[in-house]
């Protein structure tokens, strides 16, 4: 059954283009003009999701979340809007909202954030859905995958500290996101904080906020994003990046719960529970000074490791069949799966840049296959030229083995161009295409 969403707007076109964007076979949008209307339709019918621009006559787009949650708390709810800042997003949030995004949207991320929103939804019962092996946003049926989702189960419903390790690219954000839904905090914030992002000489004052007059330039008093969130979580992602001069400062919230705004004079009590992640060794920087041993204790209450692909590859064949999914949706392709040949490259790859990595592979092949089938052509040159491949396992003197690969060969130096692949062999193009049929290689075969 289609998922509902009502997408409230004043401008038309813009009701117009969201609504375009997101009717699919997954969704039926229905629209409305004015918050007084949204509420209106609100009388008898159900909606899954509701996406509001803020900034409209009469009534707003916070006043209508608040109207919404009264009704209906459990609806998740979008707020749009072109005059946002980041405390007005947080402020939403405390209200209610899911998230916030900056108009004019991007139709792609409201895609993608509408599929997450509704996803997270889904599971914030923490449960499997039975044959998809997942938790929220993440996939796996490996041993390592379900020994994090039973540690995320655990640790979700308490305030402990957990820092989260594992390479870039493996899912360290989705498992925080995913014990933030699951806990008890799931209706209060979720601050995402990059360490990597935001330059040295002002973290302290995106964490703490500063008081009106702090320095040159301080015309208002800004509330730092610890505190705006209030209530919830703070993720301090790549923790291992954090100026060393500021580790002192994080550890004095992290032991008192409170934070002096830059310029203040006065303590302000934060209740937030905080989850970090990083992708370094960050024992070993402990161990050689880099970074402060007990700001580490305090942050590393409970260890979460996020394997990486290479060390879960039975994880792969779910993960591709989720993102192929997932993309021709989006790209309306009509793909039925993936060929053996291609599966088998897949799993023989080391992933460097794990389930990142993965799901930029099928997007790409998703967008530039031609076929009902994705086939080997689909994949970037250097997964089908792996050492991996070449090192596959296979007996040397097995014939049709080595029959397929030399074809693959001509294929790969050619362009996958037929033609040319059979002249370089010495046969005709019609064997080639018999060869290429009894080994899996034909597109679409």
């Amino acid at each position: 059954m289609k998922r509902k969403i009502l997408i409230v707007d004043d401008e038309v076109n813009s009701l117009k283009v969201l609504a375009a964007a997101l009717s699919n076979e997954e969704f039926s949008v229905e629209t409305a003009r004015s918050a007084e209307e949204a509420l209106s339709m609100f009388q008898g019918r159900h909606y899954d999701l509701v996406i509001s621009d803020y900034k409209m006559p009469g009534m707003d787009g916070e006043q209508l979340l608040e109207k919404v949650k009264t009704q209906a708390p459990e609806i998740p709810f979008i707020l749009l809007t072109a005059y946002g800042t980041i405390e007005l997003a947080v402020n939403a949030m405390r209200k209610g909202a899911y998230t916030y995004l900056t108009k004019p949207v991007n139709l792609d991320h409201l895609e993608s954030v509408v599929g997450d929103v509704l996803l997270a939804e889904e599971r914030l019962a923490g449960e499997d859905i039975p044959g998809r092996h997942q938790f929220l946003n993440i996939i796996g049926k490996s041993k390592a995958m379900q020994e994090v989702f039973s540690l995320i189960r655990r640790v979700s419903k308490t305030d402990a500290n957990i820092l989260i390790l594992g390479e870039s690219g493996t899912g360290k954000e989705l498992v925080a996101r995913a014990i933030h839904y699951t806990s008890l905090r799931a209706d209060r914030p979720f601050i995402p904080i990059d360490c990597t992002t935001i330059p040295s000489e002002l973290m302290e004052s995106e964490l703490f906020g500063y008081e009106k007059g702090a320095f040159t330039g301080a015309a208002d008093r800004k509330v730092g994003l610890i505190e705006m969130a209030q209530g919830g979580t703070v993720f301090l992602d790549e923790i291992g990046d954090l100026d060393y001069a500021l580790e002192k400062k994080l550890l004095r919230f992290l032991q008192e719960k409170e934070i002096h705004r830059l310029g203040g004079t006065s303590k302000v009590k934060v209740d937030v529970r905080v989850l970090s992640a990083t992708n370094r060794d960050i024992e070993k920087e402990v161990e050689k000074g880099e970074f402060r041993a007990d700001l580490y204790y305090r942050l590393n209450v409970i260890t979460i490791r996020m394997p990486p692909l290479r060390e879960r590859k039975e994880d792969i064949p779910l993960i591709a069949a989720y993102y192929l999914d997932t993309f021709r949706r989006k790209n309306k392709k009509e793909i039925r799966g993936f060929s053996r040949e291609v599966l088998d490259i897949l799993m023989q790859y080391d992933w460097p840049g794990n389930v990142r990595e993965l799901e930029n592979v099928i997007e790409r092949a998703v967008i530039l296959c031609p076929y009902d089938e994705i086939n080997a052509e689909c994949l970037p040159a250097k997964l089908r030229e792996s050492p991996a491949e070449e090192g596959c396992g296979c007996d040397e003197l097995n014939l049709p083995e080595m029959e397929r690969r030399i074809i693959r060969k001509a294929l790969d130096k050619t362009a996958w161009n037929q033609s040319r692949a059979a002249r370089l062999l010495g046969i005709s193009r019609k064997q080639l295409r018999t060869k290429m049929k009894n080994h899996g290689l034909l597109p679409g075969g």
